[in-house]
């Protein structure tokens, strides 16, 4: 899942004004179009890799390959280039980086995490309230910053409240660990590992957030005017490997850890992970981008919150984030 963000739509209109070109050709004389999709290191990403390898994208009329960009930086300067078509990341970063200079639209939910982030800390912390005054460790500009704000924001407070402390989410884990802040906002494995430490313990996790943190495939507006057959094609390449790995998972969990690689390619620890993780499959999709879904609070709530933090400076509405037609 994509959890570290700072680099604004400024940038990526810099880049367009610069003459970076937008669009990709399709080759020539393909049988199928292609369509690249840029992700990070993720087990909520298993299904593209299930659907590329057991040719369900293949079967559903799209070649599509996918690209490794750990770095969210090089994965949207790839997207605007042209050098990608779409990107796998997370529904409230999306919303940091849209503009009408590229803009681009949410058309599918790939997963969301229901217990695999969390806030652990102190067990002298009974509440969210409590967390005021204490050290919080937190990624600025991230999906924890996101869940963290949400959370704060329900039970009356603000990150002023807070004595905010910047760590990426690993390092925020292992400083609570080290018993060096009172809290911090992070995932697994250090959930797991917080709740072992002496006096420390799980405050609140993703699960009690149902559809919160969801990972979603995006494409920019032009892929998806100018070839939406493969957009559904790549949308339904999905829905097939999602319905294949609920009746085969010992195989899909072998082939997907294999795939992703990384952390994630011991397919215990991919199964550890994905523990904390519900794939969307077309039930769930239908819901969530439905009238009035999910994904219409949830990216307004992002919008919200990272515009009180000057983080977009831009106009932009939950609409402008998603596009139900590849859903119907």
């Amino acid at each position: 899942m994509d959890r570290v963000w700072r680099w604004g739509a400024v940038s990526l209109i810099l880049l367009l004004a610069a003459g970076v070109p937008l669009g990709r050709p399709a080759p020539a004389g393909a049988a199928a179009e292609t369509l690249l999709i840029g992700h990070s290191t993720w087990v909520g990403y298993g299904p593209l890799f299930l659907a590329r390898d057991k040719r369900f994208f293949d079967e559903s009329g799209v070649n599509v390959e996918l690209r490794t960009f750990e770095d969210p930086k090089s994965r949207f300067f790839a997207l605007v280039s042209g050098k990608l078509d779409g990107i796998a990341t997370t529904l409230d970063t999306a919303s940091l980086y849209w503009s009408t200079e590229h803009p681009f639209r949410s058309v599918l939910g790939l997963d969301d995490s229901k217990g695999g982030d969390g806030i652990v800390a102190v067990d002298t912390i009974k509440s969210i309230k409590d967390l005021r005054g204490k050290r919080v460790a937190y990624n600025k500009g991230s999906v924890s910053h996101f869940f963290l704000s949400v959370l704060l924001r329900q039970n009356g407070l603000t990150e002023k409240d807070i004595q905010s402390i910047q760590m990426q989410q690993d390092d925020a884990g292992a400083a609570f660990v080290a018993h060096k802040v009172d809290a911090a906002v992070t995932w697994e494995p250090w959930l797991s590992r917080a709740k072992k430490t002496p006096g420390g313990r799980i405050l609140v996790d993703s699960s009690s957030t149902p559809g919160l943190i969801v990972d979603i495939l995006l494409f920019r507006s032009d892929v998806i005017k100018n070839h939406p057959d493969a957009v559904k094609a790549a949308v339904q390449g999905w829905f097939k490997a999602v319905d294949y790995w609920k009746h085969n998972p010992d195989e899909s969990d072998l082939l997907m850890a294999k795939a992703v690689g990384g952390w994630l390619k011991d397919v215990k620890t991919f199964r550890e992970t994905l523990d904390g993780v519900r794939f969307y499959d077309e039930a769930i999709n239908r819901q969530y981008f439905g009238l009035g879904g999910q994904i219409y609070v949830t990216a307004q709530n992002a919008i919200d919150i990272w515009k009180s933090f000057g983080m977009i400076r831009g106009s932009v509405a939950a609409a402008d984030l998603v596009d139900p037609e590849f859903i119907k």
